[in-house]
């Protein structure tokens, strides 16, 4: 079987092993990838080539001295080739607005 041609996307992640037809994937497709990325938990996998990712982090309270804890829940495009499911800690990466809400696509399973 032959190997699958893939894209150097510009930073330092594994590409996958599978082989996908994915027009708005980073490493198979022609999706350019630029900004923030991001680490997180896949929570929800149901929609159609969509994860939600939950991003937790600190936030400073000046107030009181001390750090309380926050979430995001960030739509990201899943391509065929990473196929992310319910429970994988991933990397996500900033590209153009692929739909009204997503704007980060899946780049590897950590």
């Amino acid at each position: 079987m032959a190997k699958a041609k893939v894209r150097d996307i510009g930073y330092d992640v594994k590409p996958p092993e599978g082989v996908c037809k994915d027009e708005k994937c980073p490493f198979h497709g022609k999706l350019p990838i630029r900004g923030k990325i991001l680490k997180g938990t896949v929570v929800s996998d149901r929609m159609q080539g969509t994860v939600v990712v939950r991003i937790d982090y600190l936030h400073y309270i000046p107030k009181y001295e001390r750090y309380e804890k926050r979430k995001s829940r960030i739509p990201a495009h899943n391509p065929e080739c990473i196929n992310a499911k319910k429970g994988d800690v991933v990397r996500i990466a900033e590209c153009r607005p692929l739909s009204k809400t997503k704007a980060f696509v899946v780049i590897e399973k950590v």
